[in-house]
């Protein structure tokens, strides 16, 4: 029986949706009395006037929250019922089922409003067209979204006062177990416990995740990991797996909650999610679970994994150390922009700032050869090290066989492993029916995979076992070691160290290195590790003479030296007593002089021409006339020391005597008949 005077027949003439919804999967469940509450609407219905066949149920929503209508089919296709006017009363339990977010129920409202079309719950029937309907809805629909925000803020306060504590139960990574107590201890299994310790000494060692793994697949070993059952499971090593257990804190004994944060797409969360740096976390409890590694050591591999990015130039990081001979690789910085310089190996190796040329098409800041400022770079770190000490003691030494062992026991336990599963695998098959071939065949692959591990394991033991060398260095090359700051330059230049391991050894002292260049001089700055700045000034070579900074000072010096009557090697020699060079030596060069001064048009006071025929002797290219042969045969020969003869003392010219017997040694060079003559 209709109860309220705002439904007409116009209403009655269109259906009537109820509008069933439940938040969670987990109240769809357990909240049953709620959920028939719900159902019950239908019935609401009826007493309103609408038979049963115009009642639409809607309740594919149950189990989604009403914060968004993202993945709400049962909304959106009520929405589209609504703006089509095919309905005429939308029932509900209360405004929190329809939208929990004022944006979606305002325009619920505007398209209910539109089309005449009511809005009913437990406490009485609204007209979204009527000022006072509205009014009443939309503080319904506020008091909803306000609801929401407290509940939610209320359980998320809840979780990060319990977080800020460290007593949160978070889920553990691999190696750490909570007993029925709450302790956390690590797995009892020591394989597990040894295999994610190797992981973090290797990392120590090695310092970039790809030499960490090929360490493991060198030896064959595997990481341990879980399943969605909690169990171990041991997987092959790749870099995603070794990263997750370098980044964890957890493994460095800490309680870490909020790593991460929910990424937001239009204004919608999304499955994708952010990973904070440590200082934006929402909890940290340091010294809470049992370490595998020193916290100290864990931020040190952090550091590693983020100064290793392959984005160093987005990023502004120095990146790995590679093998290329730019020794200034990831910490070379222009002076003119303060972009960090790429380098190239094309041809030359470069330092090149393109960044803006390549971001906006303008002209390349900068470019300099790399080996114009690696050397001074280079002599500086061999000054800073000359006082330093390197320490390569018995100690080191026996930490490297420590490591060794470390490692063949990690192969050891992984084979003892197999060899259980092996062994469990035959049990399992030998207790089997062997009538049953479907259950004895699927026993028996499981058998012979697992001998096929188990053997491959104890092949790659034995090979490692066989290469392993024992390191026995004499007390004096010890003694000599322990001072190899001193003579590094000298062991610098043997095959002794590879490029990359140059560069490691660099950035241990040099933070990184400033260029900027001014015509045919670099305004170098090296910082160093602290607060020390070391800075110079290099000249380098240029394209042209124009591009020097005082060409015109030089050409005016030259020209004044000319017209003394001064020759061009001594203004030459003059030149560079006074710092001056060539735009491309490093001395100034008489050709240079030679072409400025013929550029104005001075000559130099003419000189007697050598005299071409001297009597008694003979010129190549006379001798090549007799022999009928090009001159070109005999300087080649007088190069190479076929013909031996030395230049005249008086005439600065090669010049052979004058007698048959001459033609005649030469025919039998030509001939072939003699390998050498002399004169």
């Amino acid at each position: 029986m209709n109860t309220s005077e705002l439904i007409q027949p116009r209403h009655l003439a269109l259906r009537a949706a109820v509008y069933i919804r439940q938040s969670t999967p987990q109240q769809v469940l357990t909240n049953k009395e709620s959920l028939r509450l719900q159902y019950a609407l239908t019935q609401r219905a009826h007493g309103f006037g609408w038979p049963e066949s115009q009642v639409d149920l809607i309740d594919t929503d149950l189990g989604r929250s009403g914060a968004t209508t993202e993945g709400r089919v049962g909304f959106q296709e009520l929405v589209a019922q609504v703006a089509l006017g095919q309905i005429g009363i939308l029932i509900a339990y209360d405004a929190t089922r329809l939208a929990r977010n004022c944006s979606h129920w305002y325009q619920l409202l505007d398209l209910c409003g539109r089309t005449s079309c009511l809005i009913a719950d437990r406490d009485g029937v609204y007209d979204p067209s009527s000022i006072n309907g509205r009014l009443l809805l939309g503080l319904k629909g506020q008091i909803s979204e306000l609801e929401l925000h407290t509940i939610r803020a209320r359980l998320t306060a809840g979780i990060q006062s319990k977080a800020q504590r460290g007593e949160l139960a978070v889920m553990l990574p691999t190696g750490l177990e909570r007993l029925e107590t709450g302790d956390v201890v690590k797995t009892p299994d020591r394989e597990v416990q040894d295999r994610l310790t190797l992981i973090f000494e290797t990392m120590l060692e090695k310092r970039t995740v790809p030499k960490v793994l090929r360490v493991l697949k060198d030896r064959g070993l595997k990481i341990p990991r879980r399943d969605h059952y909690g169990d171990i499971q041991w997987r092959e090593p790749t870099t995603m797996r070794i990263c997750d257990i370098l980044r964890n804190p957890a493994y460095a004994g800490a309680f870490a909650y909020g790593r991460t944060r929910t990424r937001y797409e239009n204004g919608l969360p999304t499955k994708r999610r952010n990973m904070m740096a440590a200082g934006q976390w929402r909890a940290l409890v340091k010294d809470k679970y049992p370490a595998y590694v020193s916290w100290d050591n864990f931020e040190m591999i952090g550091n590693m994994l983020q100064d290793n990015h392959s984005e160093y130039q987005r990023r502004g990081t120095r990146g790995v150390p590679r093998d290329g001979k730019g020794l200034l690789q990831g910490i070379v910085y222009c002076g003119h922009c303060g972009r960090k310089m790429t380098i190239t190996y094309k041809g030359k190796p470069r330092y090149n700032c393109i960044q803006r040329n390549v971001a906006a098409g303008d002209p390349i800041c900068q470019f300099l050869w790399s080996d114009t400022v690696d050397s001074p770079v280079l002599k500086c770190f061999f000054e800073a090290l000359s006082t330093a000490e390197i320490d390569l003691s018995a100690r080191t030494l026996r930490e490297a066989d420590l490591r060794r062992e470390e490692l063949l026991k990690a192969q050891s336990q992984q084979v003892e492993r197999l060899r259980h599963m092996a062994h469990l695998a035959d049990r399992q098959f030998r207790r089997s029916d062997p009538d049953n071939r479907l259950v004895t065949a699927e026993l028996e692959r499981r058998w012979e995979a697992a001998l096929r591990d188990l053997q491959q394991a104890e092949d790659v033991l034995q090979t490692s076992r066989q290469k392993v060398q024992i390191w026995a260095i004499p007390a004096d090359l010890l003694q000599m070691f322990k001072n190899i700051g001193p003579r590094l330059p000298e062991l610098w230049s043997q095959p002794l160290l590879s490029w990359s391991q140059k560069k490691g050894l660099l950035r241990s002292l040099v933070e990184k290195v400033v260029l900027k260049r001014d015509q045919d001089e670099v305004a170098l700055r090296v910082v160093w590790h602290g607060v020390d700045v070391t800075e110079m000034t290099i000249p380098i070579t240029v394209g042209r003479f124009e591009q020097l900074r005082d060409h015109h000072q030089i050409e005016t010096t030259i020209l004044a030296l000319a017209k003394d009557g001064r020759s061009d090697k001594e203004i030459a020699l003059h030149l560079t007593n006074a710092g001056h060079r060539s735009p491309r030596h490093s001395r100034f060069l008489p050709s240079t002089v030679t072409r400025i001064r013929l550029k104005h048009n001075l000559k130099q006071s003419p000189i007697l021409a050598r005299t071409k025929v001297i009597a008694g002797y003979l010129r190549p290219y006379q001798l090549a006339a007799r022999l009928q042969i090009q001159p070109h045969w005999i300087y080649d020969r007088i190069r190479n020391g076929t013909i031996k003869i030395k230049k005249h003392a008086r005439h600065n010219a090669f010049l052979f005597p004058d007698v048959p017997k001459t033609l005649e040694k030469l025919r039998q060079l030509l001939n072939g008949q003699v390998k050498t003559i002399s004169f």
